[in-house]
């Protein structure tokens, strides 16, 4: 097992950080955020088309780089660190992983190359059909709804769940805490689709969402990295009755805790993008360990940085409301604090 990034790994890390200081600065989020649009598609295509890390885990046979989930973790991590307004968790995590766990040799050839490269924007959601060529129902949270050229719905049927592949949805942007992450609405009123033929439609949605809680939580490393660097730099500079507020007990205290939440996250969250690779038959518990801790880990920390921040970290001009929005969605974006324990628990067989 090597949690340790090796030197090609911290050169992508580098290359992914450059692009985001030069493309995606605070200021730059913030008129994305405030757009109609909400996301940032210059950027995207670079990420994508001109970097191609859209299609990392994406067999090279498929126009991906055949690269692995711990080189993807690394390019969510410094994403998270500046809240890029970009399609990726729904595009080249949901959508791409679903295509590459449903194994249809045609959905494979049509979508996978396009999702790799970027020309097509995908994303999964779930919805209910009564015939095999049909959608009913309404999607009420679908990350990054709005832009997707094609979604992959998880469907209950009378005969039990399938998958489909759609373009039809009715979408409706919705205004959501998180500015820089946007939701959409999907409706399904008789839209049609094509049904993916899977032999397990269930496992395939499992496989997904393990998938999904590891890109999150490199994600929100990311964030938390960012936000204990905001706040141990602030508490350095500001001064108050003639000294750096760090040099007081209740602020080391503060950042001292923060560090050591965001040192146990790292850790899961290796771990977790190594089984996905190396190890699937710990992909399961390491997927859910890691979310049950890096989310409220991640929102605690944004929480913190706001307080230590004073009067400052209440303000719009600052950006440590946009983190704390981040965490707190990020937290709940796959379930609810029992819905995750009971998905941990039962990975556990307790």
């Amino acid at each position: 097992m090597r949690l340790v990034p090796n030197a090609e790994q911290e050169q992508l890390r580098s290359s992914v950080r450059e692009l985001l200081a030069d493309h995606c600065a605070p200021a730059r989020v913030r008129e994305v955020m405030d757009s109609p649009e909400g996301h940032d598609i210059p950027l995207w295509r670079r990420i994508s088309g001109e970097l191609g890390l859209a299609g990392l885990v994406v067999p090279e046979r498929h126009g991906g780089s055949g690269a692995g989930h711990v080189e993807r973790a690394i390019v969510l991590e410094e994403l998270g660190r500046v809240l890029a307004p970009v399609p990726y968790l729904a595009s080249a995590v949901l959508a791409v992983d679903a295509v590459l766990a449903l194994d249809d040799d045609k959905l494979t050839a049509d979508l996978l190359p396009r999702l790799a490269s970027g020309e097509l924007i995908g994303t999964v959601a779930p919805g209910w059909s009564d015939s095999p060529a049909v959608l009913n129902g309404s999607a009420r949270l679908a990350v990054s709804g709005d832009v997707a050229d094609v979604v992959l719905v998880y469907a209950n049927t009378p005969d039990g769940h399938a998958w489909f592949r759609t373009t039809a949805a009715r979408r409706k942007p919705l205004r959501t805490l998180d500015p820089t992450r946007r939701l959409a609405r999907l409706d399904f009123d008789g839209t049609s689709a094509e049904r993916i033929e899977c032999a397990d439609p269930e496992a395939v949605w499992e496989k997904v969402r393990d998938l999904a809680a590891v890109a999150l939580a490199a994600e929100s490393v990311g964030g938390m990295a960012k936000v204990v660097e905001t706040t141990v730099e602030y508490a350095k500079v500001r001064v108050q009755f003639g000294r750096p507020i760090g040099s007081y007990q209740a602020v080391k205290h503060g950042c001292a805790d923060m560090y050591s939440a965001y040192e146990q996250a790292v850790s899961l969250a290796r771990y977790a993008a190594w089984a996905a690779d190396a190890a699937p038959e710990e992909l399961p518990l390491a997927a859910a360990t890691a979310e049950e801790f890096i989310g409220p880990a991640y929102f605690k920390a944004a929480a913190d940085s706001v307080q230590l921040h004073g009067g400052i970290g209440y303000t719009w001009e600052h950006d440590a409301h946009l983190y704390y929005k981040r965490a707190k969605t990020s937290e709940l974006l796959l379930g609810d604090p029992a819905a995750r324990r009971a998905r941990l628990a039962g990975r556990l067989a307790i």
